[in-house]
């Protein structure tokens, strides 16, 4: 669990004329991850990329048509829920039967639609020209066709005088003015001088005739028809796709694993009369893939199990529980891990709920975000947002224990006393109940700051062994036994010199050595043993021991933010409850009404941005401590993602 799934490399070797026997044969498996092959330039070993298996080409054109309707219909794959499987059989049939009627009516329809579209388009444009004009009695043509006057149309900031003769219309009615000058040949400079210094913008006169009034109601009224056939052709393709939308994602899946079949010698390498490829196949499955290889071709094989070298790019495969599967999304997000190396998915399965509880930690918000999570997981039937939301249930019901043990409800108290420390604070009448224990609070971060990291630095000894070998290994893993060191060498003598709430009081010991007493001591040797550990790897890592005490202070946030959370619901139920309700419920009046409507609002409204703030700062801070106070400690990532030739049908079945 806490290492990626194990894997060994085969190098398969065969005649040519086996080759779609093979790749069939690895496609139904679905677990070998294939190793492009890269032809060395200059190489003399004769060996080439192969070719495609006959029929690539016309089932990648079925592909592209099959995708085209997919679209057209707004059909997402991932998003059809599978209702019955369909026999492969028949679907190839009715590829050859019923899908050229689909794709020639499918067609058919969405040029219509394109053709009409392009004409309601115009028709907008035109009455958007003709608008302006609108407010001008005059006809269209009435613009143009003079040879001794020029005219002037467009906006303007303001009316503007003009000297010289002409005829003037200008009109407030239209946004940004509208302003209309007819002059002599001779003044058009000096009128369009004048003009441009009030701010005119020329505007074109539309080629059209008549009233400008009729015609852009010719042209809205065109446009409307038009949207009217455009519904009418989106009825019809929403008619052919609910009778066969199962249909085509059928023919999708089917086409796209027939496409990847014949390309897959691509990816090989050839010679005159043999094929070879090397990858990688989970060792739980390997022995299984063999047996079927050499029962499938005939024993026309030859199978070879490659040693794995240190240098080697092995595909890395998730091996983690079900529950911890979601927060693989997390790793991912930040680096899938290397092969060698722990996977600390489970690890952040367990942690990130507790983290996110412990800052939210309020019995409503907790419901309020189980109910979300739940209601949108419905419509997420796949991909990162489902895990994304499953994260976030599991996270919400952490946070609902977490309420009950503050005793927390949307910033009230529960019935009962808190469990373990009160968050409640000094604000409102309900202040007095339990009363906030800060620090009791901030040392428990604390201590959990020490362990996790402590945590780290284990795991960061372990992945040295694993990743590293010779006196690179011996460095790296007495580097993180430095850091260790450190830290529990800063620890000891703090606790040798101060009494702290909820940790060791070792301040009693008697001094022993310049007035020190043994814990001191013992500290004193740890850092200084730690610092030894840490340079002989890298010394200009010594200047990175300050960032011992930011990170364990980092995890601080875990009461700090949650006590943010709860500080903004009690101020906004005493404002909306105490303030504005309650007191209006004494003696009431319209105006009370009012402010009562108005306190539900603000009660409402505040609670709903702190739940979002709840979500932000719990997810955020929690993801935040794995990321950089947790992951710099021991993880290295950087893993090739396991990706096997194949895939698992959904909609079709042999």
């Amino acid at each position: 669990m806490l290492r990626p799934e194990r894997m060994r490399r085969l190098l398969i070797v065969a005649p040519k004329s086996e080759t779609d026997t093979i790749v069939r044969e690895l496609y139904r498996h679905n677990v070998y991850h294939i190793e492009d092959f890269v032809p060395e330039s200059g190489s003399s070993d004769g060996l080439s990329i192969g070719h495609p298996l006959s029929g690539a080409s016309d089932a990648a054109s079925a592909l592209i048509k099959i995708r085209a309707i997919e679209n057209a219909f707004g059909i997402d794959p991932e998003s059809v829920e599978v209702k019955a499987k369909l026999p492969a059989s028949k679907v190839r049939a009715m590829i050859q039967t019923d899908l050229p009627a689909i794709i020639e009516e499918v067609e058919g329809l969405v040029a219509s639609r394109s053709r009409l579209e392009a004409q309601q388009k115009e028709h907008e444009q035109r009455a958007k020209e003709l608008e302006p004009f609108v407010a001008v009695p005059m006809d269209l043509d009435l613009y143009r066709g003079y040879t001794r006057f020029s005219v002037f149309t467009g906006h303007i900031a303001h009316d503007v005088t003009i000297d010289a003769p002409h005829e003037k219309y200008f009109s407030d009615k239209v946004d940004g003015n509208m302003i209309v000058v007819v002059v002599p040949n001779e003044h058009r400079e000096e009128v369009e001088r004048t003009l441009l210094d009030a701010g005119f913008q020329a505007i074109p006169v539309p080629d059209e005739t008549g009233a400008p009034a009729d015609r852009l109601k010719a042209h809205q009224e065109e446009a409307r028809r038009i949207e009217g056939e455009i519904a009418a052709i989106n009825g019809k393709i929403a008619g052919i796709r609910e009778r066969h939308a199962d249909f085509l994602v059928a023919c999708d899946e089917l086409l796209t694993a027939d496409v990847e079949r014949a390309e897959a010698p691509l990816r090989f390498a050839t010679t005159e009369e043999t094929f070879l490829t090397e990858g990688w196949i989970p060792e739980r499955n390997f022995e299984k893939v063999k047996e079927a290889l050499v029962r499938a071709t005939g024993g026309k094989i030859y199978l070879e199990e490659l040693e794995i070298e240190h240098t080697d790019a092995v595909p890395v495969k998730y091996d983690n529980p079900s529950f911890a599967r979601p927060s693989q999304m997390f790793m991912d997000l930040y680096s899938r891990p290397q092969y060698a190396e722990l996977d600390p998915t489970l690890m952040v399965a367990i942690v990130f709920p507790i983290f996110f509880g412990m800052i939210l930690g309020d019995v409503g918000y907790g419901l309020i975000l189980l109910a979300l999570s739940l209601g949108l997981l419905k419509f997420f039937k796949a991909g990162d947002g489902r895990l994304l939301l499953i994260s976030l249930r599991n996270a919400s019901i952490v946070s609902i224990i977490f309420g009950l043990l503050y005793s927390e409800f949307i910033g009230y108290s529960l019935p009962w006393a808190p469990i373990i420390y009160s968050r409640h604070l000094n604000i409102g009448g309900h202040a007095a109940e339990h009363g906030a224990q800060v620090a009791e609070l901030l040392v428990v971060s604390i201590w959990i700051g020490i362990l996790h990291i402590t945590l780290g630095r284990i795991l960061g000894i372990i992945n040295a062994r694993n990743l590293y070998h010779g006196k690179h290994a011996t460095k790296a893993i007495l580097s993180n036994a430095g850091w260790l060191g450190v830290m529990w060498g800063i620890i000891l003598m703090i606790w040798s010199m101060y009494a702290i709430p909820l940790m060791p009081d070792l301040s009693w010991l008697p001094a022993v050595v310049m007035g020190f007493n043994p814990a001191f001591i013992i500290g004193a040797v740890l850092l200084v043993g730690g610092i030894i550990g840490i340079a002989q790897e890298n010394v200009l890592e010594v200047i990175e021991i300050p960032t011992i005490i930011s990170h364990v202070l980092s995890y601080a946030r875990l009461a700090a933010v949650g006590l943010s959370s709860v500080a903004i619901a009690m101020v906004v139920n005493y404002i909306a409850i105490d303030l504005m309700i309650s007191p209006q419920l004494e003696n009431l009046s319209a105006v009370g009404v009012v402010i009562i409507i108005v306190g539900i609002l603000v009660f409402l409204l505040g609670h709903v941005l702190n739940t979002a703030l709840g979500i932000l700062g719990g997810g955020l801070n929690s993801i935040r401590l794995h990321y950089v106070e947790f992951f710099t400690k021991f993880y290295k990532g950087g893993g090739k993602r396991y990706n096997p030739f194949g895939m698992e049908s959904k909609f079709t079945e042999e």
